[in-house]
């Protein structure tokens, strides 16, 4: 998701920060402090709009981690894992590495998000009846309230991947049996949402709202990508089902051993035939990958004396067995921006399989007019 800033770690989960949720803080900030409680509060003075507009935002964000949270926690229970959370401009995310593994689990992971938020807004309001008493503290904890029941309702509609369409899903998954046909048809719902919003967003700039106007599209826009996102990986997933790894990986891929020095691997694999990394094997047996990456840290003066086996990465090693479906192999490519993924036996290379051998098969696939499995 881009340049992200690791702020904490809660019940094991590492949260971040995007660069855009800076863009966000600072929006909602100005927006709270300029328009909405000097209007609301008029006889507050300047810098006093400020403090509440700053406490609310950054309060804001908080409810929004927390509600992330749930989905999170609630993953983690149904033996989901977890890689963490990512707070940005139009929100925050869970970054849960698997599927659910049956319908019921896809419907509580998405429903107990507005649920926790319905309980925020209860809480907040409440909160602010009984500080009456303290105007700016009463006031923020009312706008609190008002706000987590508008990401409540907001999120419980049926267009995915809001939380609604995640429990539309998981609807349409326990009925038909089918999660591809579940998710296609909540990813589409998803994007009719995300032309609504679109549209109202263009009518409230033709009624002069500049700023209203510009985040709500914005908003739209980034559902309809998110939905389309999704409908595209289900419709890979289901052109590569029963298709396994050995039958598009290179087998007995070129590795290093481990004696080979730094100055080797750059010089002869990175400058000359552009691999940005590569792993390293002792007779077949895989110990490691070494990249581009490994050797930045070092200086380029102990490139000849130090071999690729001191600075390779040992663990996590990201594999797949060959008789795993290509699909597996493309959910780690994407969710971990890397070009290439190896492929073992036990602890024994036999492939590699890479972002340009899945491509490739589709482009075949789609100039030969394939439908299914041949």
């Amino acid at each position: 998701m881009g340049t992200t800033i690791r702020i904490a770690r809660i019940a094991g989960i590492p949260i971040h920060v995007h660069v855009t949720w800076l863009i966000a803080l600072f929006l909602v900030t100005w927006t709270l402090a300029v328009g909405y409680y000097p209007f609301e509060y008029p006889g507050w003075s300047g810098p006093l709009h400020w403090v509440a507009g700053i406490s609310s935002a950054l309060l804001l964000f908080l409810s929004v981690l927390v509600h992330e949270l749930a989905h999170s926690l609630v993953a983690l229970a149904k033996g989901l894992p977890v890689s963490g959370i990512t707070l940005f401009i139009f929100g925050g995310v869970s970054a849960i590495k698997l599927e659910a593994h049956t319908p019921g689990d896809e419907f509580w992971v998405a429903v107990v998000g507005p649920m926790t938020s319905l309980a925020l807004a209860a809480a907040f309001t409440l909160a602010g009846g009984l500080t009456a008493d303290v105007a700016v503290l009463s006031a923020i904890l009312r706008y609190l309230g008002f706000i987590n029941l508008f990401l409540a309702l907001f999120n419980l509609v049926p267009g995915f991947p809001l939380d609604g369409g995640r429990v539309l899903r998981a609807i349409v998954w326990a009925m038909t049996g089918n999660i591809a046909k579940a998710t296609v048809l909540a990813a589409g719902a998803g994007q009719v949402v995300a032309f609504v919003l679109m549209a109202w967003g263009v009518l409230q700039l033709f009624s002069g709202n500049l700023l209203g106007g510009v985040w709500t599209v914005f908003i739209g826009w980034f559902l309809h990508g998110a939905a389309e996102n999704s409908r595209q990986e289900v419709a890979a997933q289901e052109t590569f089902r029963g298709i396994t790894v050995a039958s598009l990986m290179e087998p007995d891929p070129e590795y290093l051993t481990p004696e080979t020095s730094v100055r080797a691997f750059v010089r002869d694999h990175v400058l000359q035939r552009g691999w940005r990394a590569l792993p390293v094997c002792d007779d077949n047996r895989l110990m490691g990958i070494v990249s581009v990456s490994d050797v930045k840290g070092l200086p380029e003066t102990r490139w000849e004396a130090t071999s690729v086996s001191e600075i390779m990465t040992r663990s996590p090693l990201l594999c797949v067995t060959p008789e795993a479906e290509v699909s597996e192999a493309l959910q780690l490519l994407a969710e971990h921006q890397i070009h290439q993924v190896m492929v073992v036996a036990g602890d024994v290379l036999v492939g590699m399989i890479t972002r340009a051998h899945i491509v490739d098969h589709l482009q075949f696939r789609q100039e030969l007019g394939l439908k299914g499995r041949l």
